[in-house]
């Protein structure tokens, strides 16, 4: 399948120059990105499936949603305005226990159709039963990495090293990556089985990490030392990897973080609805922390939108600092691009010839994207799910012009969704 997108205004992410030009895609690759064609001329035996005029419309890398929980679909407006501790204990943890494959696989397939509303090309996805996740990713045609989530409660360090063997050789779309769910969920000898299974695979490891000043405390108290700083003595990452939320941490939390190279995955939206804080942006991207953005689920965020993420992190973080040019819309850009692949270790973010084809299409004829005195800007400060006109995962078309490109009937999954959710408020 060939595919040329033209007169568009072209965002490569490689830098923040926008120019005239054209994309053109071969199977799941970008294969040319430039002004005008400066190759051969094509000759008979090159054809285009489709080409598509974009309107000088803005093209331009896919969303990377580095942190969420595609299958807690579920539970959007039902475990609402209380704290994390409360919710979580309370609401989410005994839901979770009634839930079926089937149902993980149903709920998750709602969060990829929201993910493609905002522009999402791909998620890093926590969530009990891999297998569903992987099932609805593969069905919707939908990138996604995977990551551990061992607990002391269902998933052992023996799941995630099965799946790790096998989900990162299956499908191109799929991927696996070593992880747990907290340090407050599981046991020191289960994070050491954790960090050994990373020295076997010199692999790196992912967690939810100093989400609450509760969560620090109590590590505090039980351990004499930060949840970071615990992690580190334990090995969790001597090989890399990250952490999603990281709202308390210390300057020499965030200075361990730059020493080992880690990621953080900041969750601005959900954060601030827990009322968990918020984190130190400036401070991270002042060490060149490599910092990604994520929904986190729809049960804390509510809404699965990059969009919102975007303006919450610099805004949050101008107020944080009292300071206005903080965190500045260009960075914003690349967290929730450039930043998350190179985290992810996926061969996308920007657009150039090589690249998996996951790509986006922005309306900028909306009056939110008026007048284009910076677009770059106006995709941050002013930009919405609205201007969404196309997003391409790997080289396919899965949502254009308000339609999805799936497979199913949209309004089948809602009322078999709406039927699970009942069933499980019973």
């Amino acid at each position: 399948m060939r595919t040329r997108f033209y007169n568009a205004r072209v965002l490569t992410m490689k830098d923040f120059d926008i120019f005239l030009g054209e994309v053109w895609v071969e199977d799941n690759k970008i294969i040319y990105v430039g002004k005008v064609y400066v190759g051969k001329v094509k000759d008979s035996s090159f054809c285009f499936d489709r080409e598509i005029d974009v309107q000088k419309n803005l093209i331009m890398p896919g969303f990377i949603n580095a942190h969420t929980h595609s299958g807690m679909t579920f539970l959007r407006s039902i475990a609402d305005d209380m704290p994390l501790q409360q919710w979580l204990n309370e609401k989410v943890f005994p839901i979770e226990t009634k839930l079926s494959e089937e149902d993980i696989y149903y709920f998750s397939k709602l969060a990829i159709l929201e993910y493609l509303t905002s522009g999402i090309t791909t998620n890093f996805d926590m969530y009990l039963n891999p297998e569903a996740i992987v099932k609805a990713s593969l069905d919707m045609k939908y990138r996604t990495v995977l990551c551990g989530a061992v607990n002391d409660f269902c998933l052992s360090v023996e799941d995630v090293e099965r799946c790790f063997n096998e989900y990162n050789q299956e499908n191109s779309l799929i991927s696996y990556v070593l992880g747990f769910s907290h340090e407050y969920t599981n046991s020191k000898e289960k994070i050491q089985q954790v960090a050994a299974l990373s020295h076997k695979y010199k692999a790196p490891v992912y967690t939810h990490l100093s989400e609450t000043e509760y969560e620090v405390n109590t590590c505090k108290e039980k351990t004499g030392r930060s949840p970071v700083e615990y992690l580190c003595d334990l090995g969790v990452y001597d090989y890399g990897g990250g952490a999603f939320h990281c709202v308390h941490m210390s300057a020499h939390d965030l200075d361990l973080f730059k020493e080992k190279h880690l990621n953080i995955v900041t969750n601005p939206a959900s954060n601030l609805k827990l009322a968990s804080g918020i984190a130190p942006i400036q401070a991270m991207l002042q060490r060149n922390i490599n910092v990604c953005l994520g929904t986190d689920g729809a049960a804390s965020n509510n809404c699965l939108d990059m969009f919102r993420e975007m303006f919450l992190v610099t805004g949050l973080a101008k107020y944080k600092n009292c300071d206005a040019s903080a965190v500045d819309a260009y960075k914003v850009l690349k967290m929730a691009t450039v930043n998350g692949a190179k985290a992810l270790n996926l061969n996308c973010g920007v657009l150039e010839a090589g690249k998996l084809a996951d790509l986006i299409i922005l309306d900028l004829y909306q009056p939110n994207m008026q007048p284009m005195n910076n677009i770059a800007k106006n995709i941050v400060y002013s930009g919405s799910k609205s201007n969404v006109k196309c997003t391409m995962v790997n080289g396919e078309i899965l949502y254009e012009d308000g339609h999805f490109h799936v497979g199913f009937e949209i309004e089948a999954l809602y009322d078999e969704v709406q039927k699970r959710v009942e069933r499980l408020m019973r």
